[in-house]
């Protein structure tokens, strides 16, 4: 069986390719941004030191080891099928906001190896929104095919996401995917454009369940990559993306964390800054799936 799997469909291997690596050209602005218009991405292996990654890794698992979703040790990231968060933290946002807000975690999406990176892209100094997404996927979850605009419109129109590995994840295990060229299909972009992100729903761009019959019709290819602990990806607003299903044989959970950066002298999104940002819909860290105990069903995105 392929280790491609997307919203449950095996991918032929002519669907899938691998990210373009631009650690050689990180300190060339030039090649960077000419990198980002072309590609809509720019992937680095080890952008995040190795040992910076793992704390980050162990201090997440180790909060959901004490309330039994995660079998010690904590390292490993293997889910039990059971649960006591919401016994144990009834404020189940606040637990959330507190697990995002962890100095190990927050060393990682936060640091100065990530400010540099982006840094360099963008030219000028960046800007991390206060408000973030730690991903922590079981298996049988994926996350939709989606653009970000419709979320983080306002404020900043040159927003870019910073998704990191928080370990090794393997394509079995779920990790995030592209859409290739998509940053082109002005179509679909249109669409995206027009959704009402002043709503209090969480707009749910879902483009196409049918990952394959998107790929064949735009005659294009998923990138992907076997992610390394540390790795990074920074993706504009207009890159069609999601995650492939994890299926891994040995019940690891997807660990992951994406934060949105923006040049520092650009206009804020007042949902994103502060002590207690309040997110896409009003509520804070409550609205994230990482919110709700890893027994419980979530959204898609």
């Amino acid at each position: 069986m392929t280790d491609c799997i997307a919203q449950g469909q095996p991918l032929a291997a002519e669907l899938v390719g691998e990210f373009r690596d631009s650690r050689e050209v990180l300190d060339d602005t030039p090649e960077l941004q000419r990198r980002f218009a072309e590609d809509g991405y720019i992937f680095v292996r080890g952008a995040v030191d190795r040992e910076l990654a793992m704390a980050a890794r162990e201090e997440v698992f180790g909060r959901l080891v004490e309330v039994d979703e995660i079998k010690p040790p904590a390292v490993d990231g293997i889910f039990t099928e059971r649960s006591q968060r919401r016994e144990l933290h009834p404020d189940l946002g606040g637990f959330w906001q507190s697990v995002n807000e962890g100095p190990a975690l927050r060393r990682v999406s936060h640091g100065p190896e990530l400010g540099r990176v982006v840094g360099n892209l963008l030219g000028e100094k960046a800007r991390p929104h206060d408000f973030m997404f730690l991903r922590v996927s079981v298996v049988g979850r994926a996350t939709n095919l989606h653009y970000d605009r419709p979320f983080f419109a306002r404020g900043s129109q040159r927003i870019c996401t910073a998704w990191t590995a928080l370990g090794d994840i393997p394509k079995t295990d779920g990790p995030l995917f592209v859409v290739e060229g998509s940053n082109r299909f002005d179509d679909l972009i249109e669409q995206a454009w027009a959704v009402d992100y002043d709503s209090k729903d969480s707009p749910l761009v879902s483009i196409l369940d049918d990952v394959a019959t998107l790929l064949k019709k735009r005659q294009t290819r998923l990138l992907t990559t076997h992610f390394h602990l540390g790795d990074l990806v920074l993706f504009d607003m207009k890159l069609l993306h999601g995650t492939l299903d994890n299926h891994s044989p040995v019940g690891r959970v997807r660990l992951s964390c994406d934060v949105r950066y923006q040049p520092a002298a650009d206009p804020m999104d007042e949902r994103y800054f502060g002590p207690n940002p309040t997110g896409t819909t009003g509520i804070g860290y409550a609205e994230l799936n990482g919110a709700k105990p890893l027994t419980e069903p979530w959204h898609t995105r």
